[in-house]
């Protein structure tokens, strides 16, 4: 089953390219060229193609490059090509990441290089809430807190809950194809006992809530929103979230465990619009139940949803690209599919993960390092969750809405 990770290794971080290397001088951003024997697009550090002095040429800042494999995910494309005139205020941006596009900065380096909007000083010192200086909790503290969740994680499935059957092994270039190399399912046992746990069970009510197509308004009924407090109130009682919440208030980003459970329901339940409709879409639906834009899957980041849609017959199971190195659950799985008629390039999931232990990971991550990868450490294996803001409205006071959060590889 894990026969693959060298070789997919080897495919991502190697540098034995066949035929003479080019270099990246004017081509930055270009489209993908099938002709050429190394890229300068985009996507060339997610697929391991880019010529070798692509970072040096095409990149703001090449000192820490994101980790890979990197699911393809529809949230970095949707940001890129909506963006809204370059704003010159920090209304609403404290300590957002940076991003090339804006005539000023406000995210917490932007004083070193002398490139903050001129309101950041007014409206950015002392700013409250967990959109501040994601330098604020170091790396350490984020990997020591990740490892506590994990061994707290006692609602997780055991080996004997879940038999996989993840077949064939593909490359990254060959996600493209669309072709299903795997006759079976990917799961071939589940017991699904696990179902019952009460966090289990909520979670699972909730994933009949949406429409997955964007554009479409989402209106929750009296049953569903009690559904959404059912499941944050059942996740709370949990080990695992309340890890979470103590390291969160000792480093004071909230002073009681209503005031977090309050903004982890807007950040993750909170409506916004992907599309032409008001209120089409949130964290949560993306990243947990799945969406459909523009004929993509996008999104679709959690196995028990994989497993009920692959058990109702929605769900075809074409390959994967990566397989972690944990030897118990929870695991990690990048992998292609075919959701009901519709693909998915790379989306990656924990195996075996309770409900709360993914939720309290990614809003960790988002809280801690929004807009940016996050470095954990699971059962003394290194793993990396990247996550995205929603900017284009806001909640509370100008605190971002989750747009996404994904495992983007073990580093």
């Amino acid at each position: 089953m894990r026969a693959c990770i060298s070789l997919v290794l080897a495919v991502l971080f190697g540098l034995a390219w066949a035929g003479k290397m080019e270099s990246c001088a004017s081509r930055c951003n270009e489209k993908f060229n099938r002709d050429a024997a190394c890229q300068c697009d985009r996507r060339c550090l997610r697929h391991g193609n880019c010529c070798e002095d692509y970072e040096h040429l095409c990149t703001e800042d090449h000192k820490e490059s994101e980790p890979l494999p990197q699911p393809e995910e529809e949230t970095e494309e949707a940001l890129a090509s909506n963006l809204y005139s370059a704003p010159t205020s920090c209304e609403g941006r404290c300590y957002e990441a940076f991003d090339k596009h804006h005539q000023c900065h406000c995210n917490a380096r932007c004083q070193e290089f002398g490139n903050c909007c001129k309101d950041f000083e007014s409206l950015c010192s002392g700013h409250e809430g967990f959109s501040h200086s994601s330098d604020a909790i170091t790396k350490e503290e984020i990997q020591s807190i990740s490892e506590k969740i994990y061994r707290a994680d006692t609602n997780k499935a055991q080996k004997e809950d879940i038999i996989l059957n993840s077949q064939n092994c593909i490359s990254p270039s060959e996600t493209r194809d669309q072709v299903d190399r795997c006759p079976k399912p990917l799961f071939t046992y589940v017991n699904e006992k696990l179902f019952s746990k009460p966090t289990y069970a909520a979670f699972i009510n909730l994933l009949n809530n949406y429409q997955r197509a964007t554009g479409h308004g989402e209106h929750f009924s009296a049953q569903e929103l009690a559904e959404q407090d059912a499941f944050l109130r059942e996740i709370m009682k949990t080990a695992v979230m309340k890890e979470l919440y103590s390291f969160l208030h000792h480093q004071n980003r909230y002073g009681s465990e209503q005031e977090f459970v309050d903004d982890l329901k807007n950040m993750w339940f909170g409506l916004y619009s992907r599309g032409n409709e008001e209120g089409d879409s949130s964290g949560f639906e993306h990243v947990f139940s799945g969406e459909v834009k523009k004929g993509k899957v996008t999104g679709f980041h959690n196995w028990i949803r994989f497993y009920l849609e692959e058990k109702e017959g929605l769900v075809d199971y074409y390959s994967h690209i990566y397989d972690g190195p944990w030897d118990s659950y929870p695991d990690v799985l990048a992998m292609q599919f075919n959701w009901d008629g519709y693909y998915k390039e790379v989306g990656s999931a924990f195996i075996g993960s309770s409900p709360e232990f993914e939720f309290a990971l990614y809003s960790l991550c988002f809280i801690a390092r929004p807009g940016k990868v996050c470095q954990l450490s699971l059962g003394g294996y290194p793993l990396a969750v990247r996550t995205y803001t929603w900017d284009k409205s806001t909640y509370g006071n100008g605190k971002k809405y989750i747009a996404t959060a994904y495992i983007v590889s073990s580093t």
